[in-house]
């Protein structure tokens, strides 16, 4: 045997050793789910279904929240509420939140939820709708710290999931009790809190105060989660170096602009990328409610991916009024030319 032969049999020999792949770096835990990114679609009434929340996820998303949901349409049983909780696998980790004013319903209602097997449950304590915060839920239960630490008692103690809040910093300027309602959520078991930086009173104007979020990630043994005047990529590493937060929320923002949780500028998106995704939305919108309600529901999204485009007025009511899905594509084909 020559020395060649046997230089080839003694590699022939060595060890395979496998391309090692590394793993990316959670951005944060939530309890022990990891989550993989530091910017957050907000839950939004009429926005964050599953066509929504799915381009946001592809685009950098890195949790998906359902829009709110009533524990009594729970409890009760509601026409659209399978339609409400339907997710797709990639959207994990998957976030139901739920509101009402009342610990036993809240848990109920949870309960009931885990079954379709979300990877967390949220508590809305922010949202200032007067039919909600109104009848002490949403922001309502903000008046009540000393409930809220129930609410995240039993429902910590009783799921098998994570619980975890989003809130505002309270009801009025004369009852900012953002610290007092979040120790009582994260020392009964809540595992992350999301905060908006107005309170209820505030409802979108005036200025989120990123102080106040600043004290609560101070203090708190959990992931905050910071929401409120993010309408740019600057604003996204302003706020996280304002506050330390672990991650950030985006919501009226991302309407139209679903490019933020890639990073990108909406000043920078080329006309074609535009088209492509409004197509792409359009279709899933289709698809998941019907060609007619579809198109329907998607005409307030249309509203603002075109609102920064100088467009005649007779072009933008011809998107906003189009009937068929033939006639949103001819207008928005003639753009292109």
């Amino acid at each position: 045997m020559t020395k060649a032969i046997r230089a080839s049999k003694r590699r022939d020999l060595t060890p395979y050793r496998p391309l090692l792949i590394p793993m990316p770096t959670p951005a944060f835990f939530v309890h022990r789910i990891p989550v993989y990114g530091d910017l957050i679609l907000a839950p939004m009434d009429g926005y964050s279904d599953q066509p929504f929340r799915s381009l946001c996820r592809a685009l950098g998303s890195a949790m998906s929240y359902t829009e709110f949901i009533n524990a009594l349409d729970v409890i009760h049983g509601h026409p659209q509420l399978a339609q409400k909780l339907a997710y797709l696998p990639e959207e994990r980790p998957v976030v139901f939140q739920i509101f009402d004013s009342e610990p036993e319903r809240l848990l109920e209602a949870a309960l009931r939820l885990q079954e379709y097997q979300p990877d967390i449950i949220d508590v809305n304590l922010g949202c200032s709708v007067r039919s909600v915060s109104g009848r002490g839920a949403g922001a309502g239960l903000l008046r009540e710290p000393e409930k809220v630490a129930r609410i995240f008692n039993i429902l910590s103690h009783a799921l098998e999931i994570p619980v975890t809040a989003k809130m505002r910093l309270g009801w009025d300027d004369n009852s900012r009790n953002y610290q007092v309602v979040a120790r009582a959520i994260y020392e009964n078991g809540g595992k992350l809190i999301a905060i908006h930086g107005r309170t209820r009173a505030q409802g979108y104007d005036g200025q989120a105060d990123w102080d106040a979020i600043a004290q609560v990630k101070q203090d708190s043994p959990v992931p905050i989660i910071a929401n409120g005047d993010v309408r740019s990529v600057t604003d996204i590493e302003r706020i996280k170096a304002h506050t330390g937060c672990d991650g950030v929320m985006i919501g009226r923002a991302a309407v139209g602009n679903p490019w933020i949780f890639a990073r990108l500028e909406r000043e920078h998106i080329p006309p074609a990328t535009l088209h492509a995704t409004m197509r792409q939305h359009l279709h899933a919108m289709m698809a998941y409610y019907g060609v007619e309600q579809g198109l329907r529901r998607f005409r307030k999204h249309a509203a603002r991916y075109l609102s920064s485009l100088d467009l005649p007025p007779e072009i933008r009511r011809s998107f906003l009024t189009a009937s068929q899905p033939q006639e949103f594509w001819q207008t928005l084909e003639s753009l292109s030319h």
